[in-house]
């Protein structure tokens, strides 16, 4: 089972909770698809430009991304800057 982790800052779409357990996701489009059924005010978020580290290795814009079922997942929302 997947054990996934979001920042703070994307926990306001999530009613404050920061870890999530995913049993039945194999890519991060997957995860993507689960996130946005269970809290659907998240999935803009997650599809603009989310970084998604896997076993401590980061991937953006990477949808086929495989997720082993024992994997550690962190969500970063963008970052904005200038």
């Amino acid at each position: 089972m997947a054990h996934v982790t979001i920042t703070a800052a994307l926990a306001r779409y999530t009613h404050g909770k920061t870890e999530f357990e995913y049993p039945n996701v194999a890519t991060i489009k997957q995860l993507i698809r689960a996130f946005s059924e269970e809290f659907p005010e998240i999935k803009p978020h997650l599809e603009e430009g989310a970084a998604f580290a896997i076993d401590g290795q980061l991937f953006q814009e990477s949808l086929l991304e495989p997720i082993q079922p024992d994997s550690e997942v962190h969500i970063l929302p963008q970052i904005g800057g200038g």
